[in-house]
């Protein structure tokens, strides 16, 4: 007997707001995070722009020691364990110093790179013959499994505690991992999610490829524009998204407020055939990925009320929303609302799929759908395929039930997770 799988924590760090609060604001309100990065200038990037998050140095101390702070220069760690704790405590779980591990409870937090910036200064030490001053933290911030340690050193996890990595698609994938762990009995609770770190050595290269707009770097709140007929490529950002998910007895047993149940999902890939490249999607994959999650879910296509999309303000959002349409056979007034975080946000690549999947789940719970920012002119491929009033410009004030949240990465991978609002 598969177990039931609820959400009962979230947390996040985002461009646009750090913590629940911030954020549930920012994005009900159209706030954008996009600011002009001066560093990306004086490295004379074509994109110019960026979304990174604001942490203060009070606000590093309330979740690091001066300790853990000394030599300490990895920002995707950082964002990844404010987000983590944060997530923890909202789900109503304490932060204690037991002398045993805590054998029910785990996590999967994914990243892509972890401390850039501290192996560019390791790397400058040892080739300076200095590789005794790289300090005794160089290893655990710049290993991939960086930020899971962390975190299952802070909150004594004993049960799986591992990284994933699926270029775009990590957040979300990290989420179907912890699922299908919970569903399968062999934990009770994991903090699932994602981060990625800041700057200009993680997006370099996707400024290289011509990938990110530069059309804007005089007006940073215009530069995402996912949907529209002007968009010109993504603008690079970070952050980070954590969930607490828990078996719904274990939920329920202790008083928990539950945002949402995880009904199902996919994860898959496109091989990079057909169509299928590393930068280019499968379509037959993504729509076999978005119907598999529907049936591991098991619901219709037709009971869907929302698609949080992974939509980056490239070429590819037109071939997305005609995926969609055909893997869910609706199009016009029929299709679903859909929106994109990322006109706010920018895309924050391995910590999308979780920081998105946050705002997914504000919105069931909340009852809302955000507003798609400068998409006034919406792109006329999409307008053909579905109705403009399914993609709002304004916030709508709707009770949703199920809702659907996809990524779709770099290597033709995909997921896709099914969400429905909790009712007892």
């Amino acid at each position: 007997m598969k177990k039931r799988v609820v959400i009962t924590g979230l947390g996040i760090v985002a461009p646009n707001g750090v913590g629940l609060n911030a954020f549930t604001n920012s994005i009900k309100n159209g706030v954008s995070g996009i600011e002009h990065d001066a560093e990306l200038e004086r490295l004379q990037f074509s994109c110019q722009i960026s979304g990174t998050p604001i942490i203060s140095e009070e606000l590093k101390r309330q979740y690091f020691s001066e300790l853990e702070l000394r030599n300490f220069n990895s920002t995707g760690i950082l964002y990844g364990v404010i987000a983590g704790l944060d997530a923890w405590k909202d789900a109503g779980l304490n932060i204690d110093n037991n002398e045993n591990p805590d054998w029910d409870s785990g996590t999967i937090f994914g990243t892509g790179t972890s401390g850039i910036e501290k192996f560019r200064e390791s790397i400058y030490k040892i080739d300076d013959l200095q590789t005794r001053r790289l300090g005794s933290t160089a290893v655990a911030q710049t290993m991939n499994s960086g930020i899971s340690a962390y975190l299952g050193g802070k909150l004594g996890l004993g049960n799986q505690v591992t990284t994933n990595s699926s270029a775009c698609t990590t957040g979300t994938e990290s989420i179907m991992m912890g699922f299908e762990r919970i569903q399968q009995g062999k934990a009770k609770r994991m903090l699932v999610g994602s981060t990625s770190d800041s700057g200009p050595y993680i997006w370099g290269g996707f400024d290289a490829m011509k990938v990110c707009t530069f059309k804007h770097n005089q007006s940073p709140e215009k530069g995402s524009r996912p949907m529209s007929a002007s968009a010109s490529g993504f603008v690079p950002s970070s952050g980070a998204g954590a969930l607490v998910i828990e078996e719904l007895e274990s939920a329920l047993a202790r008083g928990a407020r539950i945002y949402a149940e995880i009904l199902g999902g996919n994860i898959n890939s496109g091989g990079q055939r057909g169509e299928g490249t590393m930068t280019a999607p499968n379509s037959v994959a993504v729509q076999k990925c978005i119907a598999d999650a529907l049936a591991d879910a098991n619901v219709n296509a037709n009971e869907v009320d929302y698609i949080n999309g992974h939509l980056t303000a490239t070429s590819k959002d037109a071939l997305e929303i005609k995926n969609w349409s055909k893997a869910l056979n609706r199009k016009g007034s029929d299709f679903p609302y859909i929106n994109s975080l990322k006109s706010m946000v920018g895309h924050c690549l391995s910590a999308a799929g979780s920081v998105e999947s946050v705002a997914t789940i504000l919105q069931l719970y909340n009852g809302f759908i955000f507003p798609n920012g400068n998409c006034e002119d919406l792109n006329p491929e999409i307008n053909a395929c579905i109705a403009i009033e399914k993609i709002p410009q304004k916030r709508v004030e709707k009770e949703l039930n199920i809702v659907i949240k996809a990524s779709f990465g770099f290597g033709d991978v995909n997921g896709c997770l099914v969400f429905k609002k909790y009712k007892k």
